[in-house]
């Protein structure tokens, strides 16, 4: 049976590495298979496509997209869908934030035709930024949950926080509760469901340790927070030595280490404040950490406040980190936003190799190993996902419109999100996952 092939010609950016990306200016990406299982066929340049498919090109199935640049799908590690609507909510702290916007928003989800409302319209928006991929918390409800799982579309894991202590009333589950919920999700959703105790401070070490094992045994992913800010650090050891068991920690990573949470398969959301004996023990148990630089910013730029990441240290550690959007302690949920904050973040600290490049790569494939689904997806290789997003390539006055180079042609997109955040979600002319078109024209 001859396959019916769909031609994507623009410029094409494919991430490799943090150093590399393929850079192909007149290229194309040749698309087989029906539209929600379909494939990448070939990934080339124009000019070798007119040749080694000249008998199937034609102008019927070939999209004329120069002008544009092709990019991979994204991969938002960190975010928690139901504090979309605090996203814009004063930060002047981050546990008085959680408390008199955060809290009280995620109670609203106990509500199934609420949860249902809101997860249809969250990610069909999340479909409009192009993220096709990441670890998401949802809140404690099961209805929420499902709602979740039943309106992603992409590789995500995702997970109810589980709030057992140190919580509000209409948030707190007893322990049995907490426990009884993973367990039922996890034989649910199988592999799609996270482990995830909301952190340390609202999450029992019973259930943590209980949780992490039902979860090791099914393979499952497992989430949390950790070391976001000097005031939450304070807290959680002063409250974990009050527990039997506990009473030596030297550090908040060592509770995650003590209830058997560090592994592999598990993703430690921001990772800011952490010793060299901490990043050992992450780099050892092969911990992930992800990195939300929107979060993290200043308050006069809608973050928390919590400091910069410093990715050199947590590499020569050998730590595992991709970026993620931490909606709603992120501002906006595009991950070109979240992109252009780390490179500008660093740069203006004086940081230097926090590259275009890097960003990309760190949002998209970095995601695709950790989650352990690079093999069919996070760039572009023949036989990966036909999943990728349509961006117009922007030109400063005065030029010819020409780019030499992936660094040159991302720096101008991020300066183009730079100068209107909220604007960035609309970057995207285009958003495809595994050939059938999510988005379109929406700019």
């Amino acid at each position: 049976m001859k396959k019916s092939l769909k031609f994507y010609r623009g410029t094409i950016l494919n991430p490799k590495s943090d150093t590399r990306c393929d850079f192909i200016a007149d290229g194309v990406l040749v698309v087989s298979g029906a539209p929600g299982r379909a494939i990448l066929e070939d990934v080339l340049a124009w000019d070798a496509a007119q040749k080694k498919y000249a008998k199937k090109i034609r102008a019927a199935n070939t999209f004329d997209h120069r002008g544009s640049v092709f990019l991979p799908g994204f991969f938002d590690m960190h975010f928690h869908w139901v504090q979309d609507e605090v996203r814009t909510m004063p930060k002047d702290s981050l546990l008085e934030w959680l408390e008199r916007y955060t809290f009280p928003t995620e109670a609203r989800f106990s509500d199934p035709v609420y949860s249902k409302t809101r997860a249809h319209e969250f990610f069909k928006h999340l479909s409009r930024v192009g993220t096709f991929g990441g670890a998401v918390f949802s809140s404690i409800h099961e209805c929420a949950l499902s709602a979740a799982m039943k309106e992603a579309k992409g590789d995500f894991v995702i997970g109810n926080v589980l709030m057992t202590m140190n919580s509000p009333k209409d948030l707190t589950q007893t322990e049995d509760q907490a426990i009884g919920l993973a367990e039922k999700m996890t034989r649910r959703f199988g592999k799609r469901y996270a482990f995830t105790p909301r952190f340390a401070i609202s999450t029992s070490p019973r259930v943590m340790k209980k949780g992490a094992v039902f979860a090791n045994r099914a393979r499952c992913f497992q989430q949390t927070h950790l070391s976001e800010n000097h005031e939450e650090i304070a807290f959680t050891l002063k409250l974990y030595r009050g527990f039997p068991g506990f009473e030596k920690i030297k550090s908040y990573t060592e509770i995650y280490q003590k209830v058997g949470m560090l592994g592999a398969r598990t993703l430690m959301a921001h990772g800011i404040h952490l010793s060299d004996a901490e990043l050992k023990m992450l780099a050892k148990t092969r911990t992930a950490i992800v990195h939300c630089p929107t979060s993290n910013a200043p308050i006069a730029e809608r973050g928390l406040g919590s400091g910069l990441f410093d990715f050199k240290k947590t590499e020569r550690a050998g730590v595992r980190w991709a970026l993620g959007s931490d909606i709603g302690g992120g501002p906006v949920l595009s991950m070109f936003d979240v992109m252009q904050s780390f490179v500008k973040q660093n740069q203006r600290a004086g940081k230097t190799g926090a590259s275009c490049i890097k960003a990309l790569y760190r949002a998209t494939l970095a995601g695709a190993e950790i989650l352990g689904v690079s093999k069919r997806t996070g760039n572009f290789k023949q036989g990966k996902d036909a999943t990728f997003v349509v961006v117009p390539v922007p030109h400063r006055a005065g030029s010819k419109g020409t780019h030499q180079s992936a660094e040159a042609l991302l720096s101008m997109i991020f300066e183009v999100g730079a100068k209107n955040r909220d604007a960035q979600d609309d970057l995207i002319q285009r958003s495809v996952f595994r050939g059938r078109v999510m988005v379109e024209e929406h700019s």
